[in-house]
């Protein structure tokens, strides 16, 4: 059914640009169950749940991650959905593990930005059959997507991972790493992808694609976007100079293997 749905030109477009946008991909009743997950998962937050917006500011930016196994409707949809298998056909993988969900949302009238960053880094991976789902619970106006720089996953720079809360680099000095341009004030310089997004549409973004999200200041409904992030045949374990994010302290392999391991079962294979 998926390889009907997403289509040669759209594969094409996320290879080139590392960034595409699929219409219409999810059936409603995944948006009601993950919505009714995600309430669940703000009344009992897992160890990672973080809170951006400080006590007394306006909106509210929060998010929490690696919870998937913990929640019905997380885990149905990670392993029933289209989602591993939109994945796989994007990447062109013979399959697709799941490397965790990501549940982020900036309530109405948020001012906070996220700030310009590629996930790699923060991750214990390498390879190239890498990718995330950034799925829309709620209707989102092209102000307030996700923008994303095209091509920028061409690039060999890694960046450092940057703090949501200060938008402060994780470290300094450290050979292979540069800090991210100024994006903002240079943004003619750049073709930046967002776009209007109804339910049951979806972008999907390579790991190495630089993005960013502006505030809600102007919305009157709540910004609620479930990621999934996914892995393909070629990614390998890495080591980062930092603690990854996320941790997976139960995670013993070596740099270089095939991340198989119970925390990433496959969701999909052709």
């Amino acid at each position: 059914m998926v390889g009907d749905l997403v289509t040669e030109n759209e594969i094409e477009s996320f290879e080139q640009e590392g960034a595409v946008c699929l219409r219409g991909m999810f059936e409603q009743r995944w948006l009601r169950q993950l919505a009714s997950g995600l309430q669940k998962n703000f009344a009992d937050p897992g160890p990672d749940s973080t809170v951006y917006t400080e006590a007394g500011k306006p909106g509210g930016f929060y998010d929490d991650y690696c919870n998937w196994q913990r929640f019905a409707e997380y885990k149905d949809f990670v392993l029933h959905s289209p989602a591993a298998e939109i994945a796989g056909r994007l990447m062109r993988s013979r399959t697709s593990r799941i490397y965790h969900e990501h549940v982020l949302v900036k309530e109405p009238g948020t001012q906070e930005v996220t700030p310009w960053h590629h996930d790699l880094p923060y991750y214990g991976v390498d390879g190239n059959q890498l990718c995330s789902i950034w799925l829309p619970l709620d209707p989102v106006p092209r102000a307030a997507c996700p923008e994303f720089v095209a091509g920028s996953h061409l690039s060999d720079t890694l960046y450092y991972p940057r703090l949501f809360i200060s938008h402060k680099n994780y470290a300094h000095s450290v050979a292979g790493f540069d800090s991210i341009p100024d994006i903002d004030a240079q943004r003619n310089q750049y073709r930046i992808l967002s776009w209007d997004l109804e339910l049951g549409d979806c972008i999907v973004f390579h790991m190495r694609t630089i993005h960013g999200a502006p505030a809600t200041a102007g919305l009157k409904t709540r910004r609620r976007g479930f990621s999934t992030r996914w892995l393909g045949d070629d990614a390998r374990f890495a080591e980062r100079p930092w603690r990854t994010s996320p941790p997976y302290p139960e995670v013993a392999l070596r740099p270089g293997d095939r991340m198989d391991h119970p925390s990433f079962p496959v969701a999909w294979s052709a």
